[in-house]
């Protein structure tokens, strides 16, 4: 779902490889979709999708002239992202970083790659707005065979957190709780006044 808040990072993937190539870094706050938008950009271009860092770089070498997602970038050592970052230089190579910072903001006491990380282009992803929320929370019901009413949506849109997970958790816990019942506004109203204040579910 693309809109306003997620527009220039889903224009940035869909140019790969011209205009992406070397390093981009997808950055924005916990739950913006950052995650989904790689996801779905390793799915299309072949890339490899590291998540367990330590037990998938024994051998770095592996990864030369490759597309690499590397998500939560700024938790990563320094001397795997430098090693990253210059195996994206390769011909077929790109690495797709994403973070909640810019790299230049990464702390880091290698010279070289304070060099490397401030030269990295940044595409910003904002919290999700309506459209987006609102397609996800379709998309997510959809994925359980669940048909929900416009009014539901546009409930929900206005009330849970404004965050992927967000939407994911309500949408689980109103098909946990719905039983047999039919997944209404009332139902969405009975299982978010069921929250104490400042619960996860909660702007």
């Amino acid at each position: 779902m693309v809109s306003a808040s997620n527009r220039a990072a889903a224009e940035a993937l869909a140019a790969w490889p011209d205009a992406v190539g070397g390093a981009l870094a997808l950055v924005g706050p916990e739950g913006a979709g950052k995650s989904h938008l790689a996801a779905d950009w390793a799915e299309r271009t072949g890339a490899v999708m590291l998540n367990d860092v330590a037990a998938e770089l024994a051998n770095l070498s592996e990864f030369e002239g490759r597309p690499v997602v590397l998500d939560g970038a700024e938790s990563v050592d320094d001397e795997t992202l430098f090693h990253l970052i210059n195996l994206a230089q390769a011909e077929g190579g790109a690495l797709l970083l994403t973070a909640r910072t810019p790299p230049s903001a990464w702390e880091t006491a290698l010279p070289d790659l304070r060099s490397r990380l401030n030269a990295i282009r940044v595409v910003q992803v904002h919290e999700p707005d309506d459209d987006v929320l609102k397609g996800v929370l379709q998309r997510l019901f959809a994925d359980r065979a669940i048909t929900p009413s416009p009014e539901l949506i546009e409930y929900l849109a206005r009330r849970i957190e404004r965050s992927i997970p967000a939407a994911r958790r309500i949408v689980a816990e109103l098909d946990a709780d719905a039983g047999s019942r039919p997944i209404t506004r009332a139902l969405a109203r009975e299982l978010l006044e069921k929250e104490p204040a400042g619960g996860d579910l909660f702007d």
